[in-house]
C-alpha cells in the first residue's frame, strides 16, 4: 500500500458513537428532509465533530465531494469516481491483497468516518488515505486505462456511470493539487462517507434515518 502517516489507534474510527444531539435533532425535525450531505454537514458543524479541522463529505450516491475547511467554509466540490461495487462495508483483509485479487463486488469504496492525512502510496505518489488498513485513498484520477474512460466519466453530468475504482476515490487532478492536498497540508482531518445501501443512522449514530441512505 504504502507508508501510513496515521498512528493504528487513530485509524480505527469506521462507525460514530456520539449520540448527544438527540435533542436538537428532535427539536428539528425538518433536517431529516434535508438532503444527506446538508443533514451531515449541519451536524457536524452542530456537534463540532471535526475538531477544528479540516473536511471532506463524500456523497455516494451522488458521486459528489465536498471540501471544508476547519470553520466549515466550502473550500470546493467535485465529482469523484468511486468503487465499482455499491455497499458500505470493505472486505476483511482487503488491504493486503493485490488488486488482481480482488473480486468485482469487493470493489466498495466503504461508508464511515475516517481520520485522514496526507501519505505516499507505493507508486510513491501523493495521496489522501482515507482508511489505510482497507488501502482506500483519495488520489488523482487515473487514466491508464483507456478503456475505463475515467476522464469522460467525471465530465458527464450522470453520477450512474462514475463507479469504476477498486474502491478508492479518484478526483480531477486539479481539484486534487488546488483544493484536497492544501486543506490537509501539514494537517489531519476528517473525510465523512455517506452510505449508499444502509441507513445514514447505523453509519452515524446520532443522525436520524433518511430516505436518501436506507
Amino acid at each position: 500500500m504504502g507508508d501510513s502517516p496515521i498512528p493504528a489507534r487513530r485509524r480505527r474510527s469506521m462507525v460514530l458513537a456520539l449520540s448527544l444531539l438527540g435533542p436538537w435533532l428532535a427539536a428539528t425535525p425538518a433536517l431529516a428532509q434535508m438532503p444527506a450531505h446538508s443533514l451531515m454537514l449541519a451536524w457536524i458543524l452542530e456537534a463540532k465533530d471535526n475538531a477544528g479541522a479540516p473536511f471532506v463529505i463524500v456523497d455516494k450516491s451522488g458521486a459528489q465531494i465536498m471540501v471544508f475547511d476547519g470553520a466549515g467554509r466550502l473550500q470546493g466540490a467535485s465529482p469523484v469516481l468511486l468503487g465499482s461495487a455499491k455497499g458500505d462495508d470493505s472486505t476483511p483483509g482487503i488491504g493486503e491483497r493485490k488488486l488482481s485479487e480482488i473480486a468485482p463486488e469487493e470493489r466498495t469504496t466503504p461508508a464511515g468516518r475516517f481520520v485522514a492525512a496526507l501519505g505516499r502510496n507505493l507508486g510513491k505518489d501523493d495521496v489522501l488515505w482515507v482508511d489505510y488498513d482497507t488501502a482506500i485513498s483519495m488520489h488523482r484520477v487515473i487514466t491508464g486505462g483507456v478503456k475505463d474512460r475515467r476522464l469522460q466519466r467525471l465530465a458527464t453530468p450522470s453520477p450512474l456511470d462514475n463507479r469504476i475504482s477498486y474502491g478508492c476515490i479518484n478526483v480531477p487532478v486539479a481539484f486534487f493539487e488546488q483544493i484536497v492536498r492544501p486543506a490537509f497540508l501539514a494537517t489531519e482531518g476528517v473525510v465523512y462517507v455517506l452510505p449508499e445501501t444502509k441507513p445514514i443512522s447505523e453509519v452515524f449514530a446520532a443522525l436520524p434515518a433518511h430516505p436518501e441512505t436506507r
